[in-house]
This record gives structure tokens, sequence and C-alpha cells, in this order.
């Protein structure tokens, strides 16, 4: 062994004797035992890392942590001094340990220190701006790790002081109401500091117009709690006519204790809470649409009862005369007698010296009809002629009314014309002879006509004949409703005789 190798070795024999050493070429140092930690809390951090009492030893250094004072945010800065009191050459691992742990660093976070030397550290606090970080007294750890002797592992603790600060963030929503009188709106806050404070809600209006009611009207919040709150607008009167109205307010946010400070001081605050904009659409109780509509159904009824009403009157009643009165007989057809076709007593319709008309509808008649027959021009093989069938029938009962046709005659019918001019409801069917010819519903028409290229010929002693069912008597136009039914029939054609 050289004579290196041998000092070395008596230098790692005596380095905690206190005796002298000496290196060649060098100056004479005293090993010095550590000095102890200060006197610490018991609080644990994780880890089973829990700072005591430290007796003297090798690898301890001396250590010393002023208190800090932070607001959520911002940076605060602290020093810790690392000394090494012992009589080797020691590398310190520091590590931040607690609940300011995640927010706070170390710089740098290994030393190593000669022996009687120390060297200061920064701890740079950045605690982030949430409500999560409370207000108050929050310790702070930090653990020193001898690598020489990690069983002389110790922690260093302080106290750090987290300032308050405050913000309130607010959502309205909707933002515009529509109303007659009334708007309902949502106010949801936030408390996003770190102490705990009571909202008031500042609603603010150009005029006095409107009323505001808050549902909480103060509500308390703890640091990150939110709370909803409902805003009832309303106005003191009624739109009734015109235009929309709109009413444009602010709420402005606040904590209780707020308006006592001057608003200059508030709005240089970098947190500063600006009010929000909101709007109510006062909607007029009668809107222009509906006025107009008014207007136009007033127009429509004063032209009904001026204008359309009599007209349909008279239609009515000129339909209703014309298919009630029988045709007229020109006078050169008369016959020479000088009686009307269908008036002589023994005389066919348009025929002198035949059957009378009249006697043969007054013979073919039935329940309340009664037929007529009247000549009219005549035709080669016979003469125009018609006849009417006038038919009353009381309710629910049914009523029959015919026309014969006379004797040694057959009637070639060509038209007949139907009317309801009371607007009666019912069924009637017609016929000729055995052969059915329609039915109809009397409710679906008021005047209502058929006509043949073909006649229909009808033999002598044969009927033209009406069912008529009255369900429900009609209103003429006399505006009354009639107590019966009463259709009218016309029909017209050719009558020609068989025999000469």
């Amino acid at each position: 062994m050289g004579v290196r190798e041998r000092r070395l070795a008596t230098l790692r024999t005596h380095r905690y004797r206190g005796v002298d050493i000496g290196w060649p070429g060098s100056v004479t140092a005293r090993a010095l035992p550590s000095r102890s930690w200060p006197r610490l809390r018991a609080r644990s951090y994780g880890e089973g890392v829990t700072p005591s009492t430290a007796s003297s030893g090798p690898g301890a250094p001396g250590l010393d942590i002023p208190a800090v004072t932070v607001t959520p945010g911002d940076i605060a800065t602290t020093t810790l001094t690392v000394r090494n009191d012992s009589d080797i050459v020691e590398a310190y691992d520091l590590r931040v340990v607690g609940d300011c742990a995640a927010w706070t660093t170390v710089e740098p976070a290994r030393v190593s220190l000669y022996p009687g030397t120390s060297e200061t550290v920064t701890l740079r606090l950045e605690p982030p701006r949430s409500p999560e970080i409370r207000a108050g007294e929050m310790p702070l750890g930090v653990r020193v790790l001898p690598n020489e002797h990690p069983d002389a592992v110790r922690v260093l603790e302080t106290t750090v002081h987290i300032g308050e600060f405050h913000e309130l963030k607010t959502e309205l929503s909707p933002r515009r109401r529509r109303g007659w009188l009334r708007g309902r709106y949502r106010l949801a806050v936030r408390n996003q500091g770190n102490t705990a404070v009571q909202v008031r809600f500042t609603p603010g209006q150009a005029g006095e117009e409107l009323g505001f009611a808050f549902a909480p009207a103060q509500p308390k919040l703890e640091p990150g709690e939110s709370a909803e709150v409902g805003l009832r607008v309303r106005t003191a009167k009624p739109v009734w006519f015109g235009d929309p109205v709109v009413w444009p307010f602010t709420v402005d946010t606040t904590e209780a204790g707020d308006q006592e400070e001057p608003a200059e001081s508030r709005w240089d605050d970098p947190v500063a809470r600006p009010p929000l904009d909101a709007e109510f659409v006062q909607i007029p109780i009668f809107p222009k649409w509906l006025l107009i509509l008014l207007a136009a159904l007033l127009a429509l009824l004063l032209a009904w009862f001026t204008l359309v009403r009599p007209a349909v009157r008279s239609a009515a009643e000129e339909a209703a005369t014309e298919a009630v009165q029988p045709r007229p007989t020109p006078a050169g057809e008369q016959e020479a007698a000088g009686d009307p076709p269908g008036t002589g007593a023994d005389s066919r319709p348009g025929g002198g010296g035949q059957e009378s008309g009249a006697e043969a509808g007054a013979a073919g008649s039935g329940g309340d009809g009664s037929g007529s027959p009247a000549g009219g021009g005549t035709t080669a093989g016979g003469q125009q002629s018609s006849a009417t069938i006038d038919l009353k029938t009381g309710t629910g009962a049914p009523g029959t009314g015919t026309y014969k046709v006379p004797e040694n005659s057959v009637f070639g019918v060509t038209d007949i014309v139907v009317a309801n001019f009371q607007g009666d409801e019912g069924v009637m069917t017609i016929s000729f002879g055995d052969r059915k010819i329609t039915t109809i519903a009397l409710e679906t028409f008021r005047n209502q006509d058929y006509h043949w290229v073909t006649p229909i010929k009808i033999p002598e002693n044969d009927t033209v004949t009406i069912n008529v069912t009255c369900a429900k008597p009609g209103t003429p136009a006399t505006g009354r409703q009639a107590s019966e039914c009463h259709e009218v029939l016309n029909v017209s054609g050719v009558l020609s005789t068989t025999t000469q």
C-alpha cells in the first residue's frame, strides 16, 4: 500500500473523532460535529416522512425557512439555507411535500456542499387562481435527504399565508324575452374566489317602468359553489295597441360588502365584473294583424247584409215563383171557345174538344199534392203541354203528388224542373208510371232540372208521381222556418192523341 492510500485510510478512520487531519501541501482543518436540527412540530406529509427533532450526527444540515404570503394567481418566493456541518462532502436532495407540493418548486432541487459550507435555495410558490386554494394558512414542508446518510432524512416546515381573492361569474339567460306583462329569466352565478361570499344583485334601468324580483335575493356561496337564481321582470301597465315596446335593463352581480366601496375602486379591479345586458320586449294585447283581420271581417259582414243577402233573397224568390207558376200559352193556340187549355170542363191540355187537363190532373192527384196541366203550341203529331205538381208534406209524414195522363193520349216527357225553394230536408222520388226516374235528397238542391232528347212516353191513365218524405222543413226567403215541407215539380213535353 502506498503512502497516499495509507493516509486516505487514516482519514476515513478518524474523520468523526475531531482530530486534526493534515493533507500534504494543504491547510490544517478540524472536522466539527454537526449542529442539531431546529425543533419542529410533528406533521405527517405522506411517504412516511414526519419532521422531528434531530440529534447531532453526520450529514445533518442546518436549515431555516421564513414564512411567506402569496395570493392565488400570483408568484411568491422564499429561501432555504442548507448548511453542511459534517466533515465530508455531502449532496442533499430537496423536495416539497404536503398540500403546497403541486404548485411549489425548489431551485435547485439538489445541492452538494463541502464540510462547513452552506447554500441558499429558492422556493417558488405559484398557486393557481382557483377556488380550491382556500384562503388562510397552509403548511409547507421541504424534505431534505442526504445522499450519504439517507437515514438522517428530515422535513423542515413553515407556514404559507394564502391571501383572499374574489371572483364571481354570472350568466343570464335568455338575454331577450317577450311577453304581455312579465318575463322570467335565469341567473347562474358561481363563486370562483377562495373565500365564502354572499351575493347580491342590482338591477338597472333608464326609467322606472320595470319591477324586478330575485329568488333567492342574496344567496351565500362557498368557494367553487354555484347557484341558480330566478329573475322576474314585470311592467306597470299593458300595451293595448301598436308596436312592441323594448325595455332594456342591466343586472350587476356584487358581493354583499361591495356596495360600501367606491365605484371607482371596483372598476379599477382587474377582475371587475361588467353588468349583464338584457331586454324585455312587451308585446301589445291586440297586435296589428288582429286589428286588420277584425276590420276585414267587419267589411265582409257589412257587404253581406247590404249587398249579397238581398240579392240572394231576391234570386230565391224569383226561382220559387218561376217554379210554381205554369208556363204561358200563346193566344193563337187556345181553343175556339176561348177557354185556356187545361181549364175547360172536358178538354185535354192544349186541344179543343178534348178532355179537360184540370179534370185529369184532379183525378190523378194524391196526398197533399195536386197536378195541373197547361197546354202549349202544337207540334207534328201532338201538342206541347206541361203540368205542375205542388206538394206539401208534414214533418215525418210521407206525401204523394201525381199528374194523370188523359185518356186516348200519350204524354212524351222531355223536361222536368224540381223546386225546393224552402231548403227542406228529406227524400224525393220521381216516377213515370211504374218506372222510377230518380231519387234525390232535398237538402242537396234548391232548383234541379232534367232534360231528355228522346221523350219518355207515358201512356193514358198512367201518372207522373212524386213521393216526398219530409225530415225537416226549411226556411224560405221570409226568414221564418216553415211548418211543413213544400216541393214543386213541373213536367213538360208533347201530348199526343191516340184516336182521330
